[in-house]
């Protein structure tokens, strides 16, 4: 009987200490992950982004030479510089796991199938768009021409000296 206790005991020791490992494990695994950062560049290095393991923007650069690129241009270079950097969260994701829990758990190979379904590789470089009818323009336009001057202000007539309705401060009931 005493054997049977022994090693009930040794067995429900065996799984504490793999509980115990496996935690550290994922706890490892949740600090690199949370340490994860991605930067990428525009192919004309213009605009340079930095996102972090959820792939949120942490930093974006746009460069002067940026400077003559339209608003619609200029966006869309962003958002494809940030979906290219957001694309190679799953294979860091991937990496980290495998040093830290292996490439056989479960969770891991969910949390990497959620990621990819996430962060999809991004579209192929487009050609720019046509310049639109509707684009927005800031800054002082290129013509040298003044403004017209602002339209004069009413002037207020003044009521009469002796106006009929002017009680002098008191109530027209007295």
């Amino acid at each position: 009987m005493a054997d049977g206790v022994e090693a009930s005991d040794r067995m429900i020791d065996n799984w504490t200490r793999q509980l115990q490992e496996q935690a550290q494990r994922y706890q490892a695994m949740a600090s690199r992950v949370q340490e994860i950062s991605v930067t990428a560049r525009a192919a004309d290095n213009s605009v340079e982004v930095t996102i972090n393991s959820k792939g949120l923007l942490t930093d974006l650069t746009i460069s002067e030479s940026a400077q003559g690129k339209r608003m619609g241009e200029l966006s869309a270079l962003i958002m494809r510089t940030v979906q290219a950097a957001q694309a190679r969260i799953p294979e860091l994701l991937q990496q980290a796991m495998a040093e830290t829990i292996g490439t056989e758990d479960q969770t891991a190979a969910k949390v990497f199938e959620e990621a990819k379904k996430t962060f999809p590789d991004p579209p192929e470089d487009e050609e720019t768009p046509p310049e639109s009818q509707h684009e927005m323009r800031f800054g002082p336009e290129d013509d040298d021409t003044p403004a017209p001057p602002p339209p004069p202000r009413p002037t207020r007539r003044r009521p009469p000296e002796d106006d009929d309705d002017d009680f002098s401060g008191r109530s027209i009931f007295s």
